[in-house]
C-alpha cells in the first residue's frame, strides 16, 4: 500500500527531520528519496545539509550547527545547541508535523523526541544509537522518546525488542548506493589520476573538532609516507565549510603542494584510492563498502577521551571491525594515533597485496549482508506508524 490509501484518503503533509552532521545528511537524503517517491506532496523541514536540500528539504538550521563531538567540545557550544533545540521544539509543537524523524545525533535528538512524543507527535529514530558499543543506559531514554527505530545493522532489532522498543531492520542505505564493484579507473579519471598511481585517501573527518585534532597528525603522516615513497599521490576530500581549515593544516605540515584537496567527492576518493587513512565514524563503513583497506584513527580533547573510554563496551571502535567482530583493519586511538604509527600502517597495507585481497573478500560479504531496499522498508515502517 502506498500514499493516499493508507490514511483514509489523506497523504501525510509534513515530516520534520534532524540530521546533525555530514554523514547524517547523506543518510537522510537517501531516506528522503524514498519518502518523495511514496508521498510526492509531503514537505520535509527541520535541520539538514546540502544532500537533503537537493531532495527538496527546507533547512531551518544547517546540520553543521550540531556537528560537535566530545564532552568538552559540546560544552563550548551547549547554549547555542540547546537554544536551537528549544526553538525547533516550540516551532514543531505550534505546527505539528505528521511524523518527526531523527537521523542519528542522539544527544540532540532524544531529548527533542521525548518532548514531541509526549505531545502526541509520532517519533522515528533512524539509526539506532550505539548502545551495544557504549552508554547502554541510554536504552531507557530511547524507550521513553521513540515510537519506532529504523536499524541499519541486523543485530540491533533483537536488542531493542528485548527492551520493549519497536524496531525494523532496513539495511544500510549506503550499501544500495555504493556499487558492489566500484569503477576505480573512472574515479581516477574524474580526479586526474593515472591507473598506475599509488593513491592514498586522507580523510580526517567532517567536523571542525576532528580537523583540529586529526588533520595535523594525518598530514604529518603524509610527510613520513612521502619520505618512504615519493611517488604516492594523496587526495583529501573536504566538506566546503571546512576546506580552509584543512588547507591551513596542510600548509602548517608543509604538504600543501603534495596533497590534492577535493571539494567533497569523498566517494570518488574512496573509489580511486588504494588505501585510506580515515577518521573513525560512518566514513569507515563507506570505505568498507568500497572494499578499501584502511587505517582508522581518532583523537579528541583529553577530558572527553577519559570520559568516553570508560564507557566503551567493545574492543573495537571502527565500524568495519565491530561488524566483522575482529580487527580486520588497524585502529589507532588517542595517544596511539601518532604520525609514525599511522604512516607505517598505511605503508604496510601497500606492501601487502595478498592481505588487501583477503580484506576485499570480507568486505564484499559484509556489503551483501547490509544490502536491502532501505527506502521501501523504511517508508513501509513509517506508514504503519502513521496508521496507529
Amino acid at each position: 500500500m502506498t500514499g493516499a490509501g493508507a490514511f483514509a484518503g489523506k497523504t501525510p503533509k509534513q515530516a520534520a527531520m534532524v540530521a546533525g552532521e555530514a554523514s547524517g545528511d547523506l543518510l537522510a537524503s537517501l531516506l528522503l528519496a524514498g519518502m518523495a517517491q511514496r508521498w510526492p506532496q509531503m514537505q520535509s523541514v527541520g535541520i539538514g545539509g546540502p544532500h537533503m536540500a537537493a531532495r527538496g528539504f527546507e533547512a531551518w538550521w544547517p546540520s553543521e550547527k550540531l556537528a560537535v563531538r566530545g564532552y568538552v567540545e559540546v560544552l563550548r557550544h551547549y547554549r547555542e545547541i540547546v537554544g536551537i533545540r528549544e526553538q525547533l521544539k516550540t516551532r514543531l509543537l505550534r505546527d505539528p508535523p505528521d511524523v518527526f524523524i531523527a537521523v542519528d545525533a542522539p544527544d540532540f535528538n532524544l531529548a527533542l523526541e521525548h518532548g514531541l512524543k509526549s505531545s502526541g507527535i509520532k517519533t522515528v529514530h533512524f539509526i539506532c544509537p550505539s548502545i551495544w558499543a557504549w552508554r547502554p543506559q541510554r536504552i531507557e531514554k530511547i524507550r521513553a522518546s521513540v515510537d519506532h527505530v529504523l536499524c541499519i545493522f541486523p543485530f540491533e532489532v533483537d536488542l531493542l525488542n528485548r527492551h520493549g522498543i519497536a524496531a525494523t531492520y532496513v539495511g544500510h542505505p549506503l550499501a544500495s548506493v555504493i556499487p558492489m564493484q566500484a569503477d576505480k579507473q573512472a574515479a581516477r579519471n574524474q580526479l586526474g589520476l593515472q591507473a598506475s598511481d599509488t593513491v592514498v585517501a586522507v580523510m580526517p573527518g567532517s567536523r571542525q573538532s576532528e580537523i583540529q585534532y586529526l588533520a595535523p597528525r594525518f598530514f604529518e603522516a603524509v610527510v613520513l609516507m612521502k619520505h618512504a615513497n615519493n611517488a604516492i599521490k594523496f587526495i583529501v576530500p573536504s566538506i566546503p565549510a571546512l576546506a580552509a581549515q584543512v588547507e591551513k593544516a596542510a600548509r602548517q605540515a608543509g604538504v600543501s603542494g603534495d596533497v590534492q584537496i577535493l571539494a567533497g567527492q569523498s566517494h570518488a576518493a574512496l573509489a580511486a584510492c588504494d588505501v585510506t587513512l580515515i577518521a573513525s565514524g560512518t566514513a569507515t563503513l563507506e570505505a568498507a563498502l568500497f572494499k578499501r583497506p584502511m587505517v582508522i584513527a581518532y583523537n579528541m580533547n583529553w577530558v572527553s577521551w577519559q570520559i568516553m573510554r570508560r564507557k566503551k563496551l567493545q574492543a573495537w571502535v571502527g565500524l568495519p571491525n565491530i561488524l566483522c567482530r575482529e580487527f580486520v583493519v588497524p585502529e589507532f586511538l588517542q595517544d596511539e594515533a601518532t604520525p609514525e604509527a599511522l604512516s607505517a600502517a598505511v605503508l604496510d597495507w601497500l606492501a601487502s597485496p595478498a592481505r588487501m585481497m583477503a580484506l576485499q573478500d570480507k568486505f564484499t560479504a559484509l556489503h551483501a549482508d547490509l544490502t536491502r531496499d532501505t527506502a521501501k522498508i523504511a517508508t513501509d515502517a513509517i506508514e504503519k506508524i502513521l496508521q496507529n
